[in-house]
């Protein structure tokens, strides 16, 4: 039977997100509240601009006090789509301590300050659900916070930024630099005018800390997670990939360690083969893979971010935080009983395409050779190009502690035979 009566939120933000969020909990509202057992009411909507025309949204719910809203005794969930550390933080927590559970699509503050908000959120029996602050629609967090419960995740793998994706995929395909694929990113609306938060890789960053801490029950923030962006990656670098049968991606990956006893997270650009199910993710997509014992290996795929896709993040979330509300109780929040600590990047291994400029004159590859054997860093393949006097080898390392091949390349940069590093790249995925 249902409930008359309807669960009342308060929407914090009302741009892209919070506009879409607001057009199908209006135009869905009865299959919404068939799905929860209750009518679902918008309250109040809070935004900085008051002024600014939001075609369907109505303006008698548009305040600009958002602290007036959460403190309301009547509401029972506060969606937050503002973004950003504060004032989204402190509304977060009063909303708690006024008894309201919190949807929340905010991955900057979820991966700077999760411990505290789940925290907050117990102490006052409520619920934090943020599926939307990764993937967009992409259902991650809850297969690996519910579904994966059981399970034991060894490794998480993907590429979660959508602008980034679409640039080194236009890199690839039409074989443009950086600067010009990023300007085709930003005439359709992929890239932000300022563009840092996705192509220096601190968005991927902040989701890479999520997925690690849910899926290895461990407390990660984004100040573990190591992170490089794509601004270094050139049309060269995609063409050496494409010769050795790969592609290149800006990944975020979360590894257990072998042995169990640490956990690592960093994003970075990576090759990664062709027969990789990630190197088939094109334009904006965003995709996860993961590798768990008992399920073995799982893709998640579609669009990682937008109005319509975030939304129905939130809106799935909004129906199941309703549903505890009506149920008494709360869904899960955190896990983080195994008290892992995060390696640092010196720690990981992996392999290592390296591109050198060199002299080209006898002797200067077993010069090189010899470097890289003196640090332990074992040599797989090398490929070597000459002419009038300048040559270049092209490298790939096995698996190397990321430390070894560091203090390889500074002894490199020490030869006189070698004229510079051109370029270090990653791969990932075999």
């Amino acid at each position: 039977m249902m409930r008359t009566r309807p669960l009342k939120v308060a929407l914090l933000g009302c741009g892209v997100v919070g506009s879409e969020v607001t057009r199908i909990m209006t135009t869905h509202a009865d299959d919404l509240a068939a799905r929860i057992g209750a009518p679902v009411e918008l309250a109040g909507i809070a935004v900085r601009r008051p002024d600014k025309v939001r075609e369907g949204v109505p303006a008698e719910l548009i305040t600009t006090d958002a602290t007036a809203l959460v403190k309301r005794g009547d509401i029972d969930v506060v969606i937050e789509v503002i973004g950003g550390i504060e004032p989204a933080r402190t509304l977060i927590t009063t909303a708690f301590e006024h008894g309201a559970s919190v949807v929340s699509a905010n991955k900057a503050l979820v991966a700077a300050d999760g411990a505290a908000l789940h925290a907050a959120a117990e102490a006052k029996g409520a619920d934090l659900y943020y599926e939307a602050a990764v993937a967009g629609a992409i259902p991650l967090v809850r297969p690996l916070r519910e579904s994966l419960a059981g399970d034991k995740v060894n490794r998480v793998l993907g590429i979660v930024n959508g602008t980034t994706n679409f640039i080194l995929d236009k890199m690839d395909s039409t074989g443009a630099g950086y600067s010009e694929a990023l300007d085709e990113a930003t005439a359709l609306g992929y890239a932000e005018a300022d563009p840092t938060a996705d192509v220096e890789g601190f968005d991927a960053a902040a989701k890479a800390a999520i997925l690690a801490g849910i899926a290895f029950h461990t407390r990660v923030t984004i100040d573990d997670v190591h992170r490089e962006g794509l601004t270094e990656v050139t049309a060269a670098d995609i063409a050496s990939a494409k010769r050795m049968g790969c592609t290149v991606k800006l990944l975020a990956i979360c590894e257990r360690a072998a042995d169990g006893a640490s956990v690592t997270a960093r994003v970075h650009p990576a090759m990664i083969p062709l027969t990789h199910p990630l190197a088939s993710v094109r334009e904006a997509y965003n995709a996860v893979f993961i590798e768990a014992d008992a399920a073995g290996q799982l893709m998640f795929y579609g669009p990682g971010a937008g109005g319509s896709p975030t939304a129905s993040a939130v809106l799935g979330d909004l129906v199941a935080v309703c549903r505890n509300k009506l149920s008494g109780t709360t869904g899960p929040g955190e896990s983080a009983y195994t008290r892992l600590p995060v390696s640092p990047m010196g720690a990981v291994t992996t392999r290592y395409h390296i591109s050198l400029d060199v002299a080209d004159k006898p002797g200067v590859l077993a010069q090189v050779a010899t470097i890289f054997a003196e640090h332990g860093v074992s040599i797989d393949t090398v490929r070597q190009q000459g002419k009038d006097g300048e040559a270049s080898l092209v490298i790939v390392t096995h698996r190397a502690a990321d430390a070894a091949l560091s203090s390889t390349v500074v002894a490199l940069r020490e030869l006189d035979t070698v004229r510079g590093v051109a370029s270090i790249m990653r791969v990932e995925g075999e």
